[in-house]
């Protein structure tokens, strides 16, 4: 096997802002691995609360050598050598996991979800998010994003319920709601949750910083609506810290490590009782696709981001009237736009 790798700049439509800052571009790295003849396709995306950069990845892989490994059967042997090589990168053994799933199955000739013994669903809806806006842009993202029966409005400002009141002037779609850390106030919190609760939304997404425990598990014991765990869970060992103190957690490949790791905090997840979302960062086609085979496994499904850029290396993953449809083909089921 042989990897290679190079830089890519993500180019957004439209400034991304959260609670934490804004941006109109992620730094991503795009891997590809040949093997007997087959191109399997992987990417680390790196949003700035990651603790990885480009520079990080690169040398993550330089690390990195498979050449000494002839069966793609051997597929969890090769994941526990990329795992040991060094704590820490998951978005850059993200990338080498995506990739090795996309050769696996070309290789079975199967599509990823079946290869895994995941049986294709209907009704698999997801949500498009609208980030931080001023209240000129709100209409124009909302007419935008028509075809989608769900939207995720991202919170945490000065202003989030003139926000929420002038969406609701706009449409009556349910809501997702993700504050990323942005509300500080456990008792502003609930009053929030409260009232959103008669606003149509269905979940509420990090309202408090990741590390707040104690203040996290008061707010769950008193909300009214789901709270979901992004920040404060990222890996597996995140999510027993953290059972009493959310309701569900959003699983992210990038926080994760890739489709494995992904997998593995899926079942734990449900061990726990706990609520499943499969959320994206801002990522092309390639690890946009490869997190969809694992969709039917989801309570709540956030799988826009490739939607939100303008320079999407690759065609895969479709959405139709904001059901995504998973690719039949064999592998991710993606393919390399030219250049």
């Amino acid at each position: 096997m042989k990897l290679n790798y190079y830089p890519y700049t993500i180019r957004l439509k439209d400034q991304f802002a959260i609670a934490s800052g804004s941006r109109v571009t992620t730094p991503a790295v795009m891997v590809e691995i040949k093997f007997e003849g087959i191109t399997g396709y992987g990417e680390a995306s790196l949003p700035p609360y990651l603790s990885e950069n480009q520079s990080s990845v690169f040398d993550f892989l330089n690390k990195i050598n498979l050449e000494s490994y002839n069966d793609i059967s051997d597929i969890n042997n090769i994941l526990n050598y990329v795992e040991s090589v060094e704590n820490g990168n998951n978005a850059a053994k993200a990338s080498v996991d995506i990739a090795l799933h996309d050769i696996w199955a070309k290789i079975n000739n199967l599509p990823l979800h079946k290869l895994l013994g995941i049986e294709h669903k209907e009704n698999l809806f997801t949500s498009f998010t609208i980030g931080i806006s001023e209240p000129e842009e709100l209409e124009r993202k909302i007419l935008a994003a028509s075809e989608y029966k769900f939207l995720k409005i991202k919170l945490g400002s000065d202003n989030d319920y003139e926000t929420i009141t002038l969406i609701r002037r706009y449409t009556d779609k349910p809501l997702y709601v993700d504050v990323n850390q942005g509300w500080t106030d456990k008792f502003f919190a609930l009053d929030m949750i409260n009232w959103l609760s008669e606003q149509n939304v269905i979940l509420i997404e990090q309202p408090l910083p990741k590390d707040n425990f104690d203040d996290a598990k008061w707010l769950l014991e008193r909300s009214s609506l789901p709270i979901i765990a992004d920040e404060a869970v990222q890996i597996l060992s995140d999510l027993k810290k953290n059972k009493d103190n959310y309701s569900g957690v959003n699983i992210k490949l990038m926080k994760a490590g890739g489709l494995r790791n992904a997998l593995q905090m899926i079942k734990l997840a449900r061990q726990l009782n706990l609520k499943i979302m499969l959320g994206c960062m801002t990522e092309t086609s390639c690890a946009i696709t490869a997190a969809s085979h694992l969709a039917p496994l989801a309570d709540w499904i956030d799988l826009d981001g490739a939607k939100l850029i303008s320079n999407d290396l690759f065609d895969g993953m479709q959405i139709k009237n904001g059901e995504i449809d998973i690719p039949a083909d064999s592998g991710l089921g993606i393919s390399k736009k030219l250049t």
